[in-house]
C-alpha cells in the first residue's frame, strides 16, 4: 500500500508502507530520546506493548511513557544518529546511537557525570497507523555496569568502616556496666 507525500522540493511522491512505518518508528525514538510526551502518546496504540522491561518498568502505554520520565530524569541525550533501518510487513527494526550523560539517579546508581554512547536495537510493530509492539536489546546494562561496581565498592567501603567504628566503640566500653546505687 503506498499514499502521496510532499517532498522537500515540492514535488508529490508515494510513500510505501515501509517507507511510512519506518518514518514512524524514527519519531517515536526522537519522541524517546527528546522526552516528547505527548508525540508517544499519539504514536503507541492503546494496547501497546513493552516486550523488553527494565526493573520496575511497566509494559503499557502509560509504563513506557513512564521509563522515559524516569530517563529523561536520568540521562540527558545528544547526537541521536540513525544508523541502520529496515522494514518488512507490520514490523520495522532499526539501530541507532545517542549520547548520554549520567545526570541522576538511574536503576538505584546515582548520577555520575559520566558521559557514554547508548546504541540499541528497536523492533517496533506497526498497526493501524500506531506502533502496538515494542522489543529492544541494548548496551544500557553494559554502560551502566561499571557505575553499579563502583557503588558496590563504595557501599562495602562504607559499611567496612562502620564495623571498624563498632568494633572501636565496644573496644572502649567498660567490660562490666558499673550498678547506680
Amino acid at each position: 500500500m503506498a499514499s502521496s507525500t510532499l517532498s522537500a522540493e515540492g514535488n508529490t511522491r508515494t510513500m510505501s508502507t515501509e517507507e511510512r512505518i519506518k518514518a514512524l518508528a524514527r519519531r517515536l525514538l526522537e519522541a524517546f530520546v527528546n522526552g516528547d510526551l505527548d508525540t508517544i502518546e499519539k504514536l503507541l496504540a492503546p494496547n501497546f506493548v513493552d516486550r523488553s522491561l527494565l526493573p520496575g518498568q511497566g509494559s503499557s502505554r502509560e509504563g513506557y511513557k513512564s521509563s522515559v520520565t524516569e530517563f529523561q530524569a536520568a540521562l540527558s541525550f545528544a547526537d541521536l544518529t540513525f544508523e541502520y533501518q529496515v522494514a518488512e510487513g507490520d514490523m520495522v527494526v532499526t539501530k541507532f546511537s545517542t549520547r548520554c550523560i549520567h545526570r541522576g539517579e538511574f536503576l538505584g546508581v546515582p548520577p555520575s557525570g559520566e558521559e557514554a554512547e547508548y546504541a540499541s536495537i528497536r523492533i517496533h510493530r506497526v498497526a493501524g497507523g500506531q506502533i502496538t509492539d515494542e522489543w529492544s536489546e541494548g548496551n544500557l546494562v553494559e554502560w551502566i555496569m561499571p557505575l553499579f561496581e563502583r557503588e558496590i565498592r563504595a557501599r562495602e567501603r562504607n559499611d567496612q568502616d562502620l564495623r571498624v567504628a563498632r568494633s572501636i566503640q565496644q573496644a572502649s566500653l567498660p567490660e562490666e556496666v558499673p550498678e547506680l546505687e
